[in-house]
């Protein structure tokens, strides 16, 4: 009862959050889309990576780092080189155009078909997979973890995960849809401060019935590698490479998370928020990564037999009521605050891409905004379907690997989009048409190496696809490079240093655990 309490005393607090600062009737685009651009930098530090974490990290993650160790933190810890570049060589760019979506950036280097196209892939992507996948992954974590304190909801587990499916996107919807971006970042603010404080209490709980922090070296020596064999079948040490470009498109392309900065105050804001977002990743990389170390060396040789079962058995087995609360109300955070910037960026995508320039090219910003409002309703439905297929699915196969495969989905795009992207930024004089055929030459690539390398591993295959798709565009286009645009632009010279000074402790990580 008194976790329920806790959970109920949250959904409040975030609904009252976020509906007290509710935008006007005839609010801007800019005030409803962008926050009047009057961010400072903690709000986008907490925002930014409160839209990255989900719950599958705790589930997929966790149980990652129980079967393979360190060498599951690349994930987080990399990111690291996306939130640099975005800072200090992309954002730049962005807000020197006073730009309101990555399309209008694109659409001034690369005309108005490859703009309308990346927008609509974007689009499409939020509306299907990023949503249905964040819905189903926070329902069904939820679930799992606490499917006992939930069966008051329904006794059938699948129904049970739809209701929460339903229900969590409607919640998340209903604080966007009057509250644009503001209400996002306020309640963004509020559950990373849960989903961070619930983080760092299941990691302590582990290292305490580990031990203490040095029995990692002790009892799980072999796991704590950053960096695994070539030929390992799931994290090959070369995947860091393919990483590194899709992290570009993630932390530098991606509206989602690169609407916060477009709406920062200023440059120096930007700068200082995503660089303490940097200190936050090395941070979630260890409440995610080291709780799944530490549970091999407790259990020792009676292991689990589902290492995604590593973070429930975590927390039913150490938490006592009261936390298991916390835990559960992290667990939506995670949840929510992904949700809720995906609904926010994908009505700006809509309103501000297509039905201005397409639909209603006389429209004014109330048209423009209610648009993007009924966008969020729409979103709300595809999104909602595709997550309750993919729990479908999951039901049909519990044994799939739902977290790779999602990915490569999502890869599928997103390797076209780092291509379109960094010609943009890079390239002197790129020419439309071959932009273009180097954006959809993406796809077939996919195929051509699943067909002659289908055990190449999938971020490697990335890496290969967008290097093919991007010298396409240069070879095509017969144009070089802008060499202006490849220097960093620090807003002061001491965020320069502190730049220079997170790659160098990202680079000393990866010697130390090499």
């Amino acid at each position: 009862m008194i976790d329920l309490l806790i959970v109920s005393a949250y959904f409040i607090i975030v609904f009252v959050t976020a509906i007290t600062g509710k935008t006007s009737k005839d609010a801007t685009t800019e005030e409803y889309f962008l926050s009047s651009r009057n961010l400072r930098w903690p709000s986008i530090a907490f925002s930014t990576i409160a839209t990255n974490v989900q719950g599958y990290q705790f589930l997929g993650f966790m149980g990652s780092a129980y079967l393979y160790g360190l060498a599951q933190a690349n994930f987080e810890i990399n990111a690291i080189q996306g939130l640099l570049l975005a800072a200090f060589i992309f954002i730049p760019m962005y807000l020197k155009d006073k730009i309101i979506t990555i399309t209008q950036f694109i659409k001034t280097r690369l005309g108005n078909t490859v703009a309308m196209i990346y927008s609509i892939s974007n689009i499409v992507l939020f509306g299907t997979i990023t949503l249905g996948a964040a819905l189903f992954w926070g329902a069904y974590s939820v679930d799992l973890v606490f499917g006992d304190y939930l069966s008051f909801i329904h006794q059938d587990r699948l129904i049970r995960i739809c209701i929460l499916i339903i229900f969590l996107g409607v919640f998340s919807a209903t604080y966007t849809y009057f509250g644009g971006l503001a209400a996002v970042v306020r309640t963004d603010v509020i559950q990373f401060a849960i989903l961070l404080t619930g983080g760092i209490v299941v990691l302590l709980i582990a290292v305490y019935h580990l031990g203490g922090w040095s029995q990692f070296y002790v009892k799980t020596e072999n796991l704590m590698h950053l960096h695994l064999p070539a030929d390992h079948p799931k994290l090959p040490w070369i995947h860091i490479f393919g990483a590194f470009l899709l992290n570009i498109n993630y932390w530098c392309a991606n509206q989602s998370v690169v609407q916060r900065s477009l709406a920062a105050r200023s440059l120096k804001d930007v700068q200082i928020g995503l660089m303490v977002g940097g200190l936050m990743k090395y941070l979630m990389a260890a409440i995610i990564i080291l709780p799944g170390i530490a549970l091999v060396g407790i259990l020792g040789e009676n292991g689990l037999t589902d290492p995604d079962s590593a973070f429930p058995y975590l927390v039913n087995t150490y938490l006592p009521v009261g936390l298991k609360g916390l835990i559960l109300c992290a667990l939506f955070a995670s949840l929510m605050s992904t949700v809720d910037s995906t609904f926010n960026s994908l009505a700006t995508l809509w309103s501000i891409d297509i039905y201005k320039p397409y639909v209603n090219k006389n429209a004014t910003d109330r048209q423009i905004v209610k648009s993007g409002k009924k966008s969020i309703l729409i979103s709300f439905i595809t999104g909602s379907i595709v997550g309750i297929i993919l729990l479908y699915i999951k039901f049909k196969d519990s044994g799939v690997a739902f977290t790779h495969t999602l990915n490569e989905l999502r890869y599928f795009i997103s390797c076209g989009i780092v291509v379109l992207i960094c010609a943009a930024a890079f390239l002197a004089a790129p020419k439309h048409k071959i932009a273009l055929y180097g954006f959809i030459a993406t796809v077939p690539l996919h195929f051509i190496f699943i067909y002659f390398s289908p055990e190449m591993n999938y971020m490697v295959r990335a890496m290969w696809v967008i290097t093919i798709g991007f010298l396409i565009i240069l070879i095509g286009s017969r144009s070089g490079f802008v060499k202006d645009k490849l220097k960093a632009r620090p807003a002061t010279p001491w965020l320069g240093k502190a730049g220079i000074g997170m790659l160098l402790s990202l680079i000393a990580l990866h010697i130390i655990f090499h």
